[in-house]
């Protein structure tokens, strides 16, 4: 973000002075093909600027004898934005980034452009790591904690870069101050490190629930004819809120289109490379319950959805979010996805179970309303 120090001026658009030099409100184009735009007093800027980065980045704030001192907005170049707090030029400060949505990114502070004390990473499912940054400005300690999207449950332990070494559970408690601090929860006993599946392991601890989860659903027998198990509120749940986790093992998507439909009921497409699978007996409770998203029933009319989610234990995964509010023993459900157009002689790229209920599902839409 100092992208401007080693700038040598090639073009000048606006007023000089007697000696040729910026004077005025001025356009300079550098040397790196980066321009500032903004007012100058005999050669130096003085007064509201802006720079206009060759990556695509900008940064603009108040100079001072050519300095940026105080708020400034640095604007990357994915969109993202930096609103930051500067001395001489540099990140010294309270500092906080946002993404393209507006999501929070990082609250925290810098000094002479490093992130230094009790810093904030929020991550976009919503949540985040806190805890005191190392001296390169990493979230790497034996005191940081996870804290889940309820802003309350926590995990409290070591952390190396952000990433869950090794925590027990906590509830996140703001003093007086607003500062945070965290209750550990002595009768838990549990540990939880990081976990993340393989593609034959699907975890190491599979009998160990997550603390999250276990607040906000259960598993009994589904309301939906036929399918078996299925997942329920635990509480009244208000709309986008992160119920369930969908952990698994990791494998590929020609695994999973080479093989019998019998075998992919379990499975969930993580991204472009892989899928999440929870294969037999893993899909049975007594035998995994580290998270319980694959439980979810399907339904062409579902009140939650699949969503991306980077979980403390599981890494990369899916989670179960809703998309209306919920009430307290509501059965969750999500629309599967699968393919609704023929790929061939067979018809949908689907099971049997799903095509059947497209088919159902489809000639009600059909079906004339009453006047």
């Amino acid at each position: 973000m100092d992208n401007e120090d080693e700038n040598v001026e090639e073009a000048v658009e606006g007023p000089l002075d007697e000696e040729e030099q910026p004077h005025g409100q001025c356009t300079v184009t550098y040397s790196s093909s980066d321009r500032f735009e903004g007012h100058f007093i005999h050669g130096e800027k003085n007064g509201k600027g802006k720079f206009f980065f060759f990556d695509g980045s900008t940064l603009e704030g108040f100079y001072v004898d050519d300095v940026l001192q105080g708020q400034g907005v640095y604007s990357y170049e994915d969109g993202g934005v930096m609103h930051g707090t500067y001395v001489d030029g540099e990140l010294n400060g309270p500092a906080q980034e946002f993404d393209i949505e507006g999501r929070p990114v990082f609250k925290g502070q810098y000094k002479d452009n490093i992130r230094c004390g009790e810093c904030w990473a929020y991550h976009t499912d919503g949540g985040c790591v806190f805890g005191e940054v190392n001296e390169d400005g990493e979230l790497t300690g034996d005191s940081l904690a996870y804290v889940y999207p309820d802003g309350r449950t926590a995990l409290h332990g070591s952390f190396v870069d952000g990433e869950l070494i090794q925590a027990q559970l906590a509830t996140l408690i703001l003093t007086e101050d607003r500062r945070p601090s965290f209750e550990v929860t002595p009768s838990s006993g549990a540990v939880y490190t990081y976990d993340k599946s393989t593609s034959t392991c699907i975890a190491t601890h599979a009998m160990l629930p997550d603390p999250y989860e276990s607040q906000r659903v259960f598993v009994a027998d589904s309301l939906i004819k036929g399918a078996g198990q299925g997942l329920f509120a635990k509480t009244d749940a208000e709309r986008d809120t992160v119920m369930a986790f969908y952990n698994g093992i990791r494998i590929t998507h020609s695994e999973v289109d080479n093989r019998d439909w019998t075998f992919n009921g379990n499975t969930i497409s993580l991204d472009e490379d892989t899928v999440i699978d929870v294969p037999q007996p893993f899909d049975q409770i007594e035998c995994y319950c580290a998270s319980l998203g694959h439980k979810a029933n399907h339904s062409f009319t579902p009140n939650c959805k699949y969503d991306v989610y980077v979980h403390p234990r599981f890494g990369s995964i899916k989670c179960v979010r809703t998309i209306r509010a919920v009430q307290k023993d509501e059965e969750l459900t999500v629309a599967y996805g699968y393919d609704h157009e023929a790929t061939g002689k067979n018809g949908p790229e689907a099971p049997d179970w799903y095509k059947q209920e497209l088919y159902v599902f489809q000639h009600r839409q059909a079906l004339p309303t009453a006047s």
